[in-house]
C-alpha cells in the first residue's frame, strides 16, 4: 500500500530527514505552546489571588494588567525556552537515525513531564508564597530545605494550601494527557516515514540541519529574551508604579533559578570580617545611635523643630569623575563649569565614593548602605527593599523622576529604581535611535536635553520633585560629538572626553537656569565613583574613590567643607537641608551638623579607610593588611608604608565595624524604616 505523508505547515514532501525534523518540530511547538498556555491560566489564577492587593488607581484598569500578563507571556517563554533546547537537539537527531526515534518519544516525554511537574510546582505555590511575603518565589526557599519535615507539616497542616496543591495536581495531570496525546501522534507519524530516496540525499541532509540550526538560533533567542545590550532580567517586568503588577510578569521558576544562581556567585557570599555583635555595639557607638527597636539598632527618628522647605532636587552622578580631574580640587583644568559651580555653592573636598562602580554609587548615594566589595546589591533577582532619597521624598509629596543613558535593565535599574521609590525611570528605550551612540546608549548631553522638559512638565504640577541624572560619556568606548557642537581644546581622548562632559553639564545649568523652577531648586553633583588617574602608589590609590560633592542652591552657603564625606552621607544630607521628618535607617550623617572621624570604602576586591594622617588597606580574599602615613601638608605625595600602630587600628575598627553590620542589617532585612511602608500603597 502506498503511503502519503501530509505537508506540514506548507512544507511539500521532500526527503525522509526533512520530513522526520519536520513532524519532529511540530511535536515541539505544540508542547511549547500548551505549555505558554498553562502557564498564562496560572497567572490568572495568581492575579486572581492578588487583585484585592492592587492600589485603587490600578485595580480596574484592564490596559495595566494586560500589559503585565504580555510581559509574563515574555518571561514564560524564556522559561519555556531553556526547556525545549535539549529536545530540539533530539528531534535533529531522530531526523537522521531510527535508533534514536524509537527512544526519542518516550524520553522527551518524561523530560518535558518532569521539569514541566516542577514548573507547576514552582508556579502554584508562589500563589501563597507571594500573598505571605509580596514577594516572587525566591532562593530563601532553601533556607527550609534543612526543615524538611516542617515545612511539609505547615504546607498539609494550612487548609488554605490544599487549593494550590489541588492546582499543581491538575495542572500536572492534563500536562501529562497533552504529552501522551501527542507522543502518540509523533510515534505513528515517524513509523509512517516513506523510504529512503536514493537521489538528492546531500541536499536533503543540508536542508535538514539548515532548519535545525535555524531553530536552535531561535530557541537561544527566546533564552536570551531580547535584542538589546543585555539578556532579560527580572527589571523587564517592571513597567509601573504598583508593586503587585510589577511582579505579576515575573515567571516563578525563573526567579527561583535566577536568584540561585545569583547566590551562589562568589561577590554574593557573606563577608566575615569580625563578630556581628560587636560590630554593631560598635557602629552604635562610632555613629552615635542607639537604635529603634522595631526598625533596625542604627536607627534613629529625625524630627526638624521647622517645616519643610520643599525645595526641588536635582542630582547628578557623573560617571567616573575622579576628584583628580577636577580642578576646583587640585587637579586638572578640564572642569571649568563644574569649577564655577563649586564657588556658588557647597564643596566637600574630602568625599569618597562607596566602591569603584557605578551600581556602588548609586546605592551609597540614595540609600545609604555602604557597598561591599564587588557586590552587586541591586542586581539580584529578588529585588530587596531599601529606605533612601527616593522613598522618603516620595511620602513626602514628591515626584520622582531617574534619567539613565542606557538601557533601564541594565544593573537591574529599572527593578530596583521602580521598587525602591522612584515613579518615572528613563532609559535608553525612550530615546530615538539615531540618538543611541554605543552600548551604553546616549551621550550626556542628549541626557539633559531630554531630561529638562520632562522635568519641566511635571514642575507644573506645583509638586516639588526629584529628578536623577546618571551620566556616562566619561566611560569607554569614549564618543565625542561633532565638532560643530563641541571641540575639546586637548587632543587627549581621555581628557577631551572630561572636558565634554563638564561642556554637557554647564550647558544643562544655563538651560534650567531660565526655567521657572530654578531658583527653588537644589542641585547635587558627584562622581559615581572614580578612575585611575596617574600612578598607582598603593593597594587602592585614592583617584579610584576620592570624587567631588558639590551641593548648591537654596539654604546652602558657599565654601569648601573640608570634613570626611561620603556618597552613604548624601541623602541625610539633603533630607536634613530639606527639612523632612523620617525614620533615618542607615549608615549616613548629615554633613551640615555632623562630623565622621575619617572615612571607609572600597574597590572590588580591597577595603580601606583614612583619616587626615594615615590610610589602612585591607584585602579579604589574601587576609592582608597595609598601613601607610600620609603627609597633610602634601595630599598628593605618595603614602609611605609604615608598622601598623594604634591609628590604624581605630581604622580598622572603624571599617570593620561598618560593613561587617552592613552584613548584619542587610542579611536580617533591616533595611527599611517607616516611609517604604507607606510607599507600597501608593498609587
Amino acid at each position: 500500500m502506498k503511503m502519503t505523508i501530509p505537508k506540514l505547515w506548507g512544507l511539500p514532501r521532500g526527503g525522509r530527514h526533512l520530513t522526520a525534523y519536520a513532524q519532529g518540530l511540530r511535536y515541539l511547538v505544540c508542547i511549547h505552546l500548551v505549555a505558554l498556555g498553562m502557564m498564562t491560566v496560572l497567572r490568572g489564577v495568581f492575579y486572581a489571588s492578588v487583585r484585592s492587593q492592587l492600589s485603587d488607581g490600578v485595580r480596574g484598569d484592564v490596559g495595566l494588567a494586560a500589559m503585565a500578563f504580555l510581559r509574563g507571556v515574555w518571561f514564560d517563554n524564556v522559561t519555556a525556552c531553556y526547556i525545549l533546547l535539549l529536545p530540539l537537539v533530539v528531534v535533529t537527531a531522530g531526523a537522521f537515525s531510527a535508533v534514536v526515534r524509537r527512544w526519542a518519544v518516550g524520553a522527551m516525554g518524561w523530560f518535558f513531564g518532569l521539569l514541566y511537574t516542577l514548573v507547576w510546582a514552582a508556579t502554584a505555590a508562589n500563589i501563597p508564597y507571594f500573598a505571605y511575603f509580596t514577594k516572587i518565589l525566591n532562593s530563601s526557599i532553601w533556607n527550609w530545605a534543612e526543615y524538611g519535615g516542617t515545612t511539609v507539616g505547615m504546607m498539609l497542616g494550612e487548609a488554605s494550601y490544599y487549593i494550590y496543591i489541588g492546582v499543581w495536581v491538575v495542572c500536572t495531570a492534563t500536562f501529562a494527557l497533552v504529552l501522551r496525546w501527542a507522543g502518540r501522534q509523533l510515534r505513528k507519524a515517524w513509523n509512517q516515514l516513506p523510504p529512503a530516496q536514493k537521489g538528492g540525499r546531500w541536499a536533503q541532509c543540508a536542508a535538514t540541519l539548515a532548519l535545525a540550526a535555524a531553530m536552535v538560533g531561535a530557541c537561544f533567542f527566546g533564552i536570551r529574551g531580547r535584542m538589546g545590550y543585555n539578556p532579560i532580567k527580572v527589571s523587564a517586568a517592571y513597567f509601573c508604579n504598583d508593586p503587585i503588577l510589577n511582579q505579576l510578569g515575573i515567571n516563578p521558576m525563573f526567579a527561583l533559578l535566577q536568584s540561585t544562581l545569583d547566590d551562589l556567585r562568589p561577590e554574593n557570599r557573606r563577608l566575615h570580617l569580625m563578630d556581628d555583635a560587636a560590630a554593631v555595639q560598635a557602629a552604635q557607638r562610632l555613629l552615635g545611635r542607639t537604635g529603634l527597636p522595631d526598625v533596625s539598632p542604627l536607627a534613629r527618628r529625625i524630627q526638624p523643630a521647622e517645616a519643610p522647605a520643599n525645595y526641588n532636587v536635582v542630582l547628578v552622578l557623573m560617571e567616573s569623575m575622579s576628584a583628580e580631574l577636577t580642578g576646583a580640587l587640585g587637579g586638572t583644568s578640564l572642569t571649568p563649569n563644574l569649577d564655577s559651580l563649586a564657588q556658588q555653592g557647597r564643596l566637600f573636598t574630602n568625599c569618597y565614593s562607596a566602591g569603584n562602580h557605578t551600581n556602588h554609587g548609586l546605592y551609597a548615594t540614595l540609600y545609604s548602605f555602604p557597598s561591599i566589595l564587588k557586590r552587586n546589591a541591586m542586581k539580584g533577582s529578588n529585588i530587596p527593599r531599601y529606605d533612601g532619597l527616593a522613598t522618603v521624598l516620595r511620602a513626602a509629596g514628591y515626584r520622582t523622576l531617574f534619567f539613565m543613558t542606557h538601557e533601564t535593565q541594565y544593573d537591574n535599574m529599572n527593578a530596583f529604581l521602580r521598587t525602591n521609590g522612584y515613579d518615572e525611570v528613563y532609559g535608553q528605550e525612550n530615546y530615538p535611535r539615531e540618538e543611541v551612540v554605543n552600548h551604553f546608549g546616549v551621550p550626556d548631553d542628549y541626557l539633559f536635553r531630554y531630561a529638562l522638559p520632562v522635568i519641566s512638565e511635571r514642575a507644573k504640577t506645583g509638586r516639588p520633585f526629584f529628578a536623577t541624572l546618571l551620566t556616562i560619556s566619561n566611560h569607554p568606548p569614549y564618543v565625542l560629538p561633532d565638532k560643530r557642537q563641541f571641540r575639546p581644546r586637548s587632543a587627549d581622548m581621555e581628557q577631551a572626553i572630561v572636558e565634554y562632559a563638564d561642556w554637557a553639564i554647564g550647558r544643562f545649568m544655563r538651560a534650567a537656569a531660565k526655567e521657572p523652577w530654578f531658583a527653588n531648586t537644589v542641585f547635587v553633583f558627584l562622581g559615581d565613583h572614580g578612575k585611575m588617574v596617574g600612578q598607582a602608589n598603593c593597594e587602592l590609590p585614592s583617584s579610584y574613590n576620592h570624587i567631588p560633592l558639590l551641593i548648591s542652591g537654596p539654604g546652602i552657603e558657599a565654601g569648601q567643607d573640608t570634613a570626611w564625606a561620603g556618597q552613604v552621607d548624601v541623602a541625610p544630607t539633603l533630607l536634613g537641608l530639606l527639612r523632612v521628618a523620617y525614620v533615618q535607617n542607615n549608615f549616613g550623617i548629615d554633613l551640615l551638623r555632623e562630623q565622621r572621624p575619617c572615612i571607609f570604602y572600597s574597590a572590588d576586591n580591597t577595603l580601606a579607610a583614612r583619616d587626615a594622617q594615615h590610610l589602612y588597606v585591607y584585602s579579604p580574599d589574601a587576609e592582608r593588611e597595609f598601613c601607610y602615613r600620609l603627609d597633610p601638608a602634601k595630599p598628593k605625595a605618595a603614602p609611605q608604608p609604615v608598622a601598623m600602630n594604634e591609628s590604624h587600628r581605630r581604622l580598622r575598627n572603624y571599617l570593620f565595624s561598618m560593613l561587617q553590620t552592613t552584613e548584619f542589617m542587610v542579611g536580617k532585612g533591616m533595611t527599611l524604616g517607616e516611609s517604604a511602608e507607606k510607599n507600597a500603597s501608593l498609587p
